[in-house]
């Protein structure tokens, strides 16, 4: 290259290096036209909006949208959990010893721990606690870190529920949507109740139980506004996951049948029974929460609630995750899958093996499900009652017919001590009523299991003065304040 060709190469260099930052600054320049020309838009449309659609017009609209997204939430939480709990299996078998099932948990709650510090757990509690002081303005990791955090706490054998992450998601992306269209708060918690109802809807397909949940559990004040919204985005959360999913339930009652009203009396005492376990499952989850949330390090908690979970699991399989499974072979007249015990594998099937199961995993249900919600996982407290009460009524009509003081239909009293557990448990009746009869489709069922869930719920009430969540740490006393400003 002669000297003249080495001129024009330094010259052109240079006339390059001069155009860069000129080019920069012209794409900065249109990227700051576009910015104001979309936030001019967006003015423009609330403007609009305030002039021509009401607040109440508005909030149905934005409830239709939230219970479609929270639906949708639903489903892939779903999905996620599926995902991690054949990955946690396949890595078990992989490795040929089954007892390395008891350190899964603890896998599954240390690395939700390390990846959100537990600022998504107890999402109930967190939301019965922002409503009553009234903060509705939740943070992103709300959205993503309640499913994330549900997928590994469930997936790797956590025995609680995904409502309650799921109901958070919906409360965040209902308070999301709100300050991004800048509504009051009376509005904002309106459709904030409308997520949590949508996630609940959403998770259980049940929309009238997924409503019921924001009135008598968040207690949203009974306007008619309120009640629309709520019952809309929950219907709309629903539908969307009963499409998405295929048009199929989590609990498959193939024949539900009809319930055989001279059996009144033994629903009577169903219910008595229920709503003492009901206090039993408070008193050990308590305990466990209450060992749990001291001053020990977060690994220890970590660690120490994972294997307790494992050791449960290993012991009784059954527990393993939501046990939606074991539920749908007890309703559909398969008792044997609820005695699933390694140390009575061995003997044959007999009313006796079941009744044993039962008693095991009954002892020990409320424990579990109070170290994966409290112990640095992130779950739900539903899924477990409905578990547990599957299993009351399987125990309760094992006995009755073992010793013949009666022929019930096991399947039936597993129905109704369902919902009844529930109601003694959460200590919302309505809810446990409808969201019961929703999902297994028995509506035939609906007065035995309100019989049995007002039985267990006033056995409750008589030592328990407020619901399970009013009484947490993070649902403290705190006055409310005035939603108007």
């Amino acid at each position: 290259m002669n000297t003249s060709d080495r001129n024009i190469s330094a010259e052109t260099q240079a006339s390059e290096s001069a155009t860069a930052p000129a080019a920069t600054s012209v794409a900065a320049t249109a990227n700051a036209v576009s910015w104001s020309k979309a936030l001019k838009r967006y003015a423009n449309f609330l403007e609009w909006r305030e002039l021509h659609i009401t607040d109440s017009g508005f909030v149905l609209i934005l409830a239709a949208i939230i219970g479609i997204f929270t639906g949708v939430s639903a489903w892939f939480l779903k999905l996620m959990i599926a995902r991690v709990t054949q990955w946690g299996h396949g890595l078990v078998s992989l490795a040929g010893a089954d007892w390395l099932i008891i350190f899964l948990p603890v896998i599954g709650i240390t690395i939700t721990g390390l990846l959100f510090r537990e600022k998504v757990s107890n999402g109930v509690e967190r939301m019965v606690g922002d409503f009553k002081v009234g903060n509705y303005s939740l943070k992103w990791n709300t959205i993503y870190g309640s499913m994330i955090g549900s997928a590994l706490t469930l997936g790797c054998g956590g025995t609680a529920g995904s409502e309650g992450p799921i109901a958070y998601t919906g409360a965040g992306i209902g308070s999301k949507l709100g300050r991004f269209f800048r509504v009051n708060p009376r509005m904002m918690r309106i459709l904030v109740g409308c997520g949590a109802a949508a996630g609940i809807a959403g998770i259980f397909k049940a929309p009238i139980g997924g409503a019921l949940f924001t009135l008598e559990v968040l207690r949203l004040e009974l306007t008619t506004i309120a009640i629309m919204g709520v019952f809309l985005s929950a219907l709309g959360a629903a539908l969307t996951a009963y499409i998405l999913s295929g048009y199929t339930l989590d609990i498959t009652v193939t024949s539900p049948g009809i319930w055989d009203s001279s059996t009144l009396l033994w629903v009577v005492a169903l219910g008595i029974f229920s709503g003492l376990y009901s206090l039993y499952y408070t008193w050990t989850g308590g305990l466990v929460k209450k060992s749990l949330s001291g001053d020990s390090q977060r690994w220890f908690r970590w660690v120490s609630s994972g294997l307790l979970i494992g050791l449960m699991i290993y012991l009784f399989p059954d527990l393993y995750g939501e046990g939606y499974g074991v539920i749908s072979s007890i309703l559909n007249h398969h008792e044997a899958a609820a005695g699933t015990w390694w140390l009575l594998n061995k003997l044959k099937f007999a009313p006796l093996v079941i009744i044993a199961a039962c008693v095991g995993m009954l002892l020990f249900k409320g424990a579990g499900s109070s170290a994966a919600n409290n112990g640095g996982g992130v779950a739900g407290d539903f899924a477990p009652t409905l578990f547990a009460g599957c299993l009351v009524g399987l125990l309760f009509g094992e006995t009755i017919n073992y010793f013949g003081f009666a022929e019930l239909n096991i399947a039936h009293c597993a129905l109704i001590g369902m919902g009844a557990t529930m109601a003694g448990i959460i200590r919302a009746p309505l809810m446990a009523i409808f969201l019961t009869t929703e999902m297994v489709g028995g509506v035939n069922f609906l007065l035995p299991v309100s019989v049995a869930a007002l039985i267990s719920y006033c056995i409750v009430m008589l030592f328990k003065r407020d619901t399970f969540y009013h009484s947490s740490p993070f649902a403290s006393a705190v006055p409310q304040i005035e939603i108007e400003k």
